[in-house]
């Protein structure tokens, strides 16, 4: 498998998306909040002339909130699904790596959002990472109950 993974930080776990998901890495500054939306919708932000939906990881898989109200610039993977921009909010992001192998997969429990956007264990050069779905991360918590 010749992948490329984007490595990043999602509460405090190093785990992987595809790289050819994400558009660019950007910094967050100003975030405008939207009344009635989903919890993991954080908010709206501007980029290059852009709307962007700021999903918070965190929130989207159930494991605390992102404070993005602190005033710190905070960073973000940007991915464009459906003809949708989004920011998908990340502790941190570390590198570009090759997949070694395809997904596996996971013989654990993780936790149940981490199960809900799972596409199984990669091998890379850093070690076994968990690859995660970004339309899984986008759609948050309940979305088959919202899709019903």
């Amino acid at each position: 498998m010749n992948e490329l993974l984007l490595i990043v930080s999602i509460a405090g776990s190093r785990v992987a998306m595809p790289a050819a998901a994400v558009e660019s890495v950007v910094e967050l500054d100003t975030l405008i909040p939207v009344p009635r939306a989903p919890a993991h919708l954080a908010g709206l932000s501007a980029l290059r002339s852009r709307v962007l939906t700021v999903i918070d990881c965190q929130r989207s898989l159930e494991l605390g909130a992102t404070d993005l109200s602190d005033g710190n610039i905070h960073e973000a993977a940007v991915v464009e699904l459906d003809g949708h921009n989004y920011a998908l909010t990340v502790d941190a992001v570390e590198d570009v790596v090759e997949a070694l192998s395809e997904p596996a997969a996971i013989r654990a429990a993780m936790g149940e959002g981490w199960e809900r956007v799972s596409l199984g264990m990669v091998e890379t050069e850093e070690g076994p990472l968990l690859l995660v779905d970004v339309a899984a991360l986008i759609a948050g918590p309940g979305a088959e109950a919202r899709a019903a």
